[in-house]
């Protein structure tokens, strides 16, 4: 008997091939990973995620689960139109989710370069330095017009949030 075999458990390494799910940046333990997360919402073992099993594991997890949110869910992941998430597609919204971690991730560290005193938030003072390290002449009203395009307290300083809004923005307003 061919294709899903006795021999491989539901989440077991045996029946499943990570190698041919793979992705820049995802290691095969990541995608295997993401597989048993897809079984536990996959509770009737058939290789996709129906509006039913999605609305059980919302629910498990405390989340209220109405069948419009539900149907939207899946209307917003589902690729082929089938009704139905399969694993690549999961994979993909998976994946997607884990590389805006990693932006923010990579958005800190430059924050942290503004930020050598570490005080939490970029001043005028630091902005200065960094234009200045840079090679840029800028004067004061330019870069508090930048302080203030980002703050968004008022405060005169840019958090870290503030840094990551800005540096993620579509369009400058």
């Amino acid at each position: 008997m061919a294709g899903r075999g006795k021999q491989a458990p539901k989440g077991g390494k045996g029946g499943f091939n990570a190698k041919s799910y793979e992705r820049p940046g995802l290691t095969e333990d990541e995608i295997l990973e993401i597989k048993e997360a897809f079984d536990l919402f996959d509770t009737d073992g058939g290789g996709t995620i129906d509006p039913k099993e999605l609305k059980a594991a919302m629910t498990s997890l405390g989340f209220e689960a109405k069948n419009q949110t539900i149907y939207q869910m899946i209307s917003d992941l589902d690729a082929d139109g089938s009704g139905e998430i399969d694993f690549n597609e999961f994979l993909n919204m998976m994946t997607a989710r884990m590389s805006d971690k990693d932006t923010k991730e990579d958005i800190e560290k430059v924050f942290k370069l503004f930020d050598d005193e570490k005080h939490n938030y970029v001043s005028i003072k630091n902005l200065r330095r960094v234009a200045k390290e840079l090679g840029e002449s800028m004067d004061d009203n330019e870069l508090q017009e930048m302080i203030d395009r980002a703050d968004s307290d008022g405060d005169g300083l840019v958090t870290l949030d503030d840094f990551y809004n800005i540096m993620t923005k579509k369009t400058f307003s």
